[in-house]
Formats: structure tokens, C-alpha cells, sequence
């Protein structure tokens, strides 16, 4: 559930706004502000896609935890979802570069349902 924005970090960008499913962001004196964190989703969505790092989505999806921006700064856990996706500057994935192919056919041949022929040949 999402339980920060920094003020400090905030560049006003209003991605964490645009990017929310749920519409848990108003606007407030050009920064965004937690309107509605009930309706929140914790789908990290307005962390993922906030630029300065400014947001904290805790995991837990159906309770409000307390937090201190001073700890989450410290123990790196502040705005840190981007980094973990591979989302942050400078990043780089391993991903274009390792061949899923045979992953990709095996999931899909596993999973691949018998086609009906109703149609006459």
C-alpha cells in the first residue's frame, strides 16, 4: 500500500498520478498528495514510474504501516522498486540478451490446448 511521498525528493512531475490505477493521488500545492490509500492496490505502478524516486509502496496490500522517510532513506528501501525492476538510470538487463525461446516453447507447448476442427476439410 503506498504510505510516502517525499516532499524533498518530489520534482512534481505528476507521473505517480497519471500511471495510478485507482486514482489514490490528488494534486496539492504542485506535489501529489495520498488522497485515497484505501483504494490503493499495491501494484508499485507510482513507484516503478516515479523519476526522482520519491514514492514507498509497502508489500503489504490490505493494512497501513508506519513509516519514517529518515529510515527508508537509510536503509535504501525509499523509491528502491525501480532499481529492483531495472528501472533506474543506468541499468542494465540480461534479459534481450539470454535466448527464453526454448523456455517460452516448452510453457506454451505445456499449456497449448487440443484445437476443435468443427469446420469440414
Amino acid at each position: 500500500m503506498i504510505e510516502l511521498v517525499s516532499a524533498e525528493r518530489c520534482i512534481g512531475c505528476q507521473l505517480c498520478v497519471k500511471v495510478c490505477p485507482t486514482n489514490v493521488f490528488d494534486m496539492a500545492d504542485e506535489l501529489p498528495v495520498i488522497a485515497r490509500q484505501d483504494d490503493c492496490q499495491t501494484c508499485f505502478m507510482c513507484e516503478a514510474y516515479c523519476p526522482a524516486d520519491a514514492l514507498y509502496v509497502a508489500p503489504q496490500a490490505e493494512i497501513s504501516v508506519a513509516v519514517d522517510e529518515k529510515q527508508l532513506i537509510a536503509s535504501g528501501l525509499l523509491g528502491s522498486w525501480r532499481a529492483e525492476i531495472g528501472w533506474h538510470k543506468g541499468a542494465e538487463t540480461t534479459m534481450a540478451r539470454e535466448d527464453t525461446t526454448p523456455f517460452f516453447e516448452t510453457y506454451t507447448a505445456a499449456n497449448r490446448k487440443p484445437r476443435h476442427s468443427s469446420l469440414p476439410s
